[in-house]
């Protein structure tokens, strides 16, 4: 039985919120780093998301995060 995982916009972008805040990935990497930590069978549905949201893969990954809120300022 096959499994299908959903990737939604949010679904992504916490995702990279999350390996950002790991220190696995820096905010100016392109958007493509993320297919190092997503399952190939399901890179191409979170391609599919990323263009239909206006995304390219070459885009930095700070453009997924948005604006962020800092407590130590």
């Amino acid at each position: 039985m096959d499994t299908l995982v959903k990737y939604d916009i949010q679904a992504i972008k916490d995702e990279a919120r999350e390996l950002v805040n790991k220190g696995a990935i820096r905010r100016h990497e392109p958007i493509y780093t993320l297919c190092k930590y997503i399952p190939g069978r399901d890179w191409v549905c979170v391609e599919l998301e990323l263009e239909k949201n206006e995304f390219l893969l070459r885009d930095k990954i700070i453009d997924l995060l948005g604006r962020e809120d800092w407590s130590e300022d």
